[in-house]
């Protein structure tokens, strides 16, 4: 397998929709077929890269700046890079895609009340009772993406499809290459 140019698959989503484990899948799967991959999800970059940021809308904006440097890094030298971000606001995401340039928006489409459900961290009712405030899709905005390269419902699909969905998309548009006898 090769890889013709890298890219970002940018994952943008509600806390909860499946972002992160789409995008560790996928990891998997691309890494069995050989690629260069790399992962950076928001949880780990925050504890990395970004602790000294809040979550005000200025530095979540930041955040988002900085994560899309290092991501444009990546995808120059061939990697496919694999960005997990909540990343409410629609213009934060068109300038990491000018600045990345070789890049995938791929909307993590989930209900509200399914990413509640799945809130293993209790974030949700924290938010709810008032105890966190800005929180994403509670007392703060998330801002759909209007045209994604991607979308997938994790509320109707399992993760191998959302997995293919993409793999699909890289294939589709150049970004790897099919094996002629054995699929992907």
């Amino acid at each position: 397998m090769t890889v013709n140019k890298g890219i970002t698959l940018w994952f943008t989503g509600l806390s909860g929709a499946g972002k992160t484990t789409v995008a560790k899948a996928l990891e998997k799967r691309l890494k069995e077929m050989g690629f260069k991959v790399e992962r950076l999800d928001g949880d780990l970059v925050r504890q990395y890269l970004t602790r000294d940021l809040g979550y005000s809308k200025s530095d979540r904006n930041e955040n988002i700046r900085r994560v899309s440097y290092v991501a444009a890094l990546l995808t120059r030298n061939e990697v496919i890079t694999l960005c997990c971000f909540i990343s409410p606001y629609r213009q934060g995401r068109l300038e990491a895609r000018k600045l990345i340039g070789s890049f995938a928006e791929i909307y993590v489409n989930a209900p509200l009340a399914v990413c509640e459900r799945r809130d293993v961290k209790g974030l949700y009712k924290k938010a709810r009772a008032g105890e966190i405030a800005m929180f994403t899709g509670i007392s703060d905005p998330y801002e759909p993406p209007d045209a994604p390269e991607i979308e997938i419902r994790t509320d109707l699909l399992s993760v191998d499809h959302c997995v293919d969905k993409v793999i699909g998309y890289l294939v589709d548009n150049c970004y790897i290459k099919k094996r002629s006898n054995r699929g992907y």
